[in-house]
């Protein structure tokens, strides 16, 4: 009988999925556990809503109640009617990773929680029923460093002799535009270098994809500024591991796994200040913090990183190294069963 019900309704492989499977993966060494909706690499089988339903209506041995783990609103909505309109013997944790206030019927449904789970304290901020806060980490034994950085670009077959990627839906909050201004700055300077552009847009995006693809074929750079399209999320851990540089510059973030995911695998970023990306920096030491809408601030980073092989060096090590130690997912995992055992223990 599972203890921990995992919702996830999202038949897309988002950040907020990505982030759902690490705990996952952690939890599940140590916690009866079902996933709940659409299935997520490397976690057990889901089970549908309605499974998670009879399987709640009893208490798990030894636990007064399960807990149902939820982090969209759909999910909180399925929650809320299993404990108050069925009456399901369940409490509801949601973890908030947005920096801003929440609209209003979201607002409504975060109040209904009986634990929040915030990933930064500004997070924390803007949601009621915080017991704690616990930044969300990489999974470190899935993304690690490679043996040899240029054999495995090499292997990837995108040309050039060092990788540089952004990755995630291309719209103009996610700031491509940003980062394809910046590679146009940069790349003429840096021979060998291959940009990437890693995501899909979705259709209200469409005509800005476009405009950003044609920028880039009218600058004679559609060979090294590459639009690859969404990559299956089982194979970011080998892109991770050949690429030299992530360059990450969203107008808006709430929390970026992405910058966290790289640095987890050796490789350092540059960010535009959003997101929890001055925290992963550690001061400068695993990589960049520039100015929002500065492509130009962006470009100069990457420029002085990437020709400088001694500083690449020392900056990869440290960002594996601040990921193991203060951003890993065993780590998250922990602060969230500590919740859970705060719920328990109060019955």
């Amino acid at each position: 009988m599972p203890e921990l019900f995992v919702t996830n309704f999202n038949r897309n492989f988002t950040g907020v999925s990505s982030t759902a499977a690490n705990v996952i993966r952690q939890q599940r060494k140590t916690l009866d556990l079902a996933l709940v909706g659409r299935p997520l690499p490397g976690c057990p089988d889901p089970i549908s809503p309605s499974a998670a339903r009879a399987l709640s209506r009893t208490p798990p041995p030894g636990k007064p109640f399960a807990i149902w783990h939820v982090r969209r609103n759909t999910e909180m909505r399925a929650a809320l009617w299993a404990r108050d309109v069925l009456r399901l013997p369940i409490r509801i944790v949601f973890t908030s990773a947005a920096q801003r206030r929440h609209s209003a019927f979201p607002r409504w449904l975060i109040s209904r929680m009986d634990a929040v789970v915030a990933t930064t304290e500004a997070a924390a901020g803007f949601v009621p029923h915080v017991r704690a806060v616990v930044p969300h980490g990489a999974d470190t034994e899935l993304f690690t460093p490679a043996r040899d950085r240029a054999a495995a670009w090499a292997a990837l077959g995108y040309g050039g002799t060092m990788g540089i990627a952004t990755i995630g839906r291309v719209r103009p909050e996610k700031g491509t535009d940003l980062f394809v201004e910046a590679m146009l700055q940069l790349l003429p300077n840096l021979p060998g270098a291959v940009a990437l552009v890693v995501g899909r847009a979705t259709k209200e995006h469409h005509k800005f994809d476009l405009t950003l693809k044609d920028k880039v074929q009218r600058a004679g750079m559609i060979d090294r500024i590459r639009f690859i399209g969404e990559m299956p999320a089982a194979d970011l851990p080998r892109l991770m591991q050949g690429l030299s540089l992530v360059m990450q510059l969203p107008r808006y973030e709430g929390y970026g796994m992405v910058p966290l995911e790289g640095m987890a695998s050796g490789v350092p970023f540059v960010g535009s200040a959003a997101g929890y990306y001055d925290a992963f920096s550690a001061q400068g030491r695993c990589g960049t913090v520039v100015p929002q809408e500065m492509p130009a601030a962006a470009a100069e980073a990457a420029a002085g990183l990437l020709t400088d092989p001694d500083r690449h060096a020392a900056m990869a090590r440290a960002a594996r190294e601040v990921a193991e130690t203060s951003f890993s997912a065993a780590a998250e995992a922990a602060g969230i069963n500590a919740v859970y055992d705060q719920l328990w223990s109060s019955g």
